[in-house]
């Protein structure tokens, strides 16, 4: 039976791999990276990078093109439904290369368990009939990057946290919590939080150009937004994440 695989390689720093993630990769035989275009070559020159510097044993590289996501469709989980079947096309095809007694690896940016479709695509080509077993190996996620960085917990003593996206915060704080840490945030929808809320962002974590701010809304959220706008403007693409915390 095959194996797959699903390494979760960090927020971006190398140094992010665990030691269970380094043992992990010196079982594979062939690594699957999917090209998000020339604007994203960062991000699989990152994984080029992990592959030279931690892998010792001999191995093959096979690249899929990544389908572009509609956007701006009205019908968000449609367009996201509809991306993830055609992903797994992709990933379909890709699994063809990989022999019966071969291990085959994707590795996965933070940790694969959070905002990530790898694990979805790989059950739909279980349910497809396609044969393969497949682990999960747990990576550093951007929220504990960006913790680390900031040098604060996650949460505060006995109260929860919520992980959300930028699309549901805009829709209103969610109930019953103080600490909300946000991904996937296109439209800086901190910028609407109360002013003395207090915000801890961070982009690019553990790249060389990494982007940090904190402060009150009321005094920092302005400078977020141009910040943002430069540095998406400047590279072409961005991955932020950050905490609020109600005061």
């Amino acid at each position: 039976m095959r194996k797959i695989l699903v390494i979760g390689i960090g927020a971006g720093d190398p140094d992010h791999l665990t030691v269970q993630a380094v043992k992990a990769l010196n079982t594979v035989d062939v690594f699957f990276v999917l090209d998000k275009g020339e604007v994203k070559q960062e991000l699989v020159d990152l994984r080029q990078e992990i592959l030279t510097r931690h892998v010792t044993r001999p191995y093959r590289v096979l690249e899929g093109r990544d389908p572009d996501r509609d956007r701006t469709a009205g019908d968000y989980v449609g367009a996201v439904d509809d991306w993830r079947r055609r992903r797994a096309d992709v990933f379909a095809s890709l699994l063809e290369s990989l022999g019966a007694d071969e291990v085959g690896a994707f590795l996965v940016w933070g940790d694969p368990s959070l905002y990530d479709s790898t694990l979805h695509i790989l059950e739909d080509l279980l349910a497809r009939g396609v044969p393969f077993e497949h682990s999960v190996i747990p990576g550093i996620t951007s929220v504990a990057a960006l913790t680390a960085r900031h040098r604060v917990n996650l949460n505060q003593v006995g109260k929860p946290v919520q992980i959300t996206t930028g699309r549901r915060l805009a829709a209103g704080w969610p109930s019953d919590v103080d600490d909300v840490a946000v991904m996937l945030d296109a439209h800086c929808a901190f910028a609407d939080v109360p002013p003395d809320t207090y915000v801890y962002w961070g982009a690019y974590l553990g790249m060389p150009d990494e982007i940090l701010i904190s402060g009150r809304v009321g005094d920092v959220a302005a400078e977020i937004v141009r910040v943002r706008a430069e540095a998406r403007e400047r590279k072409g693409w961005i991955m932020d994440t950050y905490l609020l915390r109600r005061s």
